[in-house]
């Protein structure tokens, strides 16, 4: 956990340890007199809030150049999910330092969500006290295990197998020939490799639909119905919302093979490499 960078100001520090149930003042008002400011946390989160989002989809950008807005707004999601920033805003003990009505201490301080609203706060009022570049480099550091989390999980949920420490997404150029002799082949994933090599040089989007019966309309899907014990995978593969290929299979990797043979044949790519190559 990389420190937590200091508030200078006090006025400003005060303001985002400041909980609106502190001065109790009325709620349904629409602006505050000019000689009568609230000083209370609520307008440091809500800032704190715009300023997380854009650090995050700018992190998330720099670590997956290629990844598309769908499954990057997932990941940007998931990394600003009020669950972690509660997590987080525990780490560096911050709900301690909050001020609110004695009245409500117990609940307000028990809350995911206010806990998850003080960090967006301690955010904002660290922006006002001193710009941008050091909340940038603050929430960079902290925020790098989350987002690596985050895009594995997002990752998993399109079928794609986890990423090697060897082989980066970011990745720009080749990591050299694959030693395909120290590893044992897990069943015929030629097509699916070259379709997912075809499609990074695209930018279009992919998504892969599983279910474990015979969704499709396909009447000789009732051939293929698998047990509890030993069920079959059916899988759809699409792009940009167009279903270019269909598979069935034993396992997710067999199923997604065959919706991959069925998508290059409607590309009208060719298939060059062995039913065995590694992906």
């Amino acid at each position: 956990l990389p420190p937590l960078p200091k508030i200078l100001q006090e006025d400003i520090r005060m303001r985002v340890f400041t909980h609106c149930s502190y001065f109790l003042r009325p709620a349904n008002v629409f602006e505050d007199s000019p000689d009568d400011p609230s000083l209370d946390s609520e307008k440091f989160e809500h800032l704190g809030d715009a300023i997380l989002g854009l650090v995050v989809t700018s992190l998330v950008l720099e670590m997956y150049p290629g990844l598309h807005v769908g499954p990057s707004t997932k990941v940007r999601a998931m990394i600003a999910a009020t669950k972690s920033l509660a997590e987080i805003s525990i780490k560096y003990k911050l709900p301690e330092q909050l001020r609110l009505h004695p009245a409500q201490a117990g609940t307000l301080c028990a809350s995911i969500g206010m806990q998850a609203d003080l960090f967006e706060s301690y955010i904002g009022g660290l922006y006002t006290d001193q710009g941008l570049a050091p909340v940038k480099v603050w929430l960079d550091a902290l925020l790098r295990p989350y987002a690596h989390a985050a895009y594995t999980s997002v990752r998993a949920q399109h079928g794609i197998p986890p990423v090697g420490p060897s082989r980066p997404p970011s990745a720009g150029g080749s990591t050299g020939a694959q030693s395909s002799t120290s590893s044992t082949p897990a069943g015929p994933v030629g097509h699916l490799a070259v379709f997912n090599k075809h499609m990074q040089k695209r930018t279009q989007r992919v998504e892969w639909v599983y279910s474990d019966q015979h969704p499709f309309g396909d009447a000789a899907a009732a051939a293929w119905a698998g047990s509890k014990t030993t069920p079959v995978w059916s899988v759809q593969v699409v792009v940009d919302g167009a279903v270019l290929g269909r598979g069935r299979g034993r396992s997710k990797k067999e199923a997604r093979n065959e919706a991959a043979k069925e998508a290059l044949a409607h590309l009208d790519v060719g298939v060059w490499c062995v039913p065995f190559c590694i992906m």
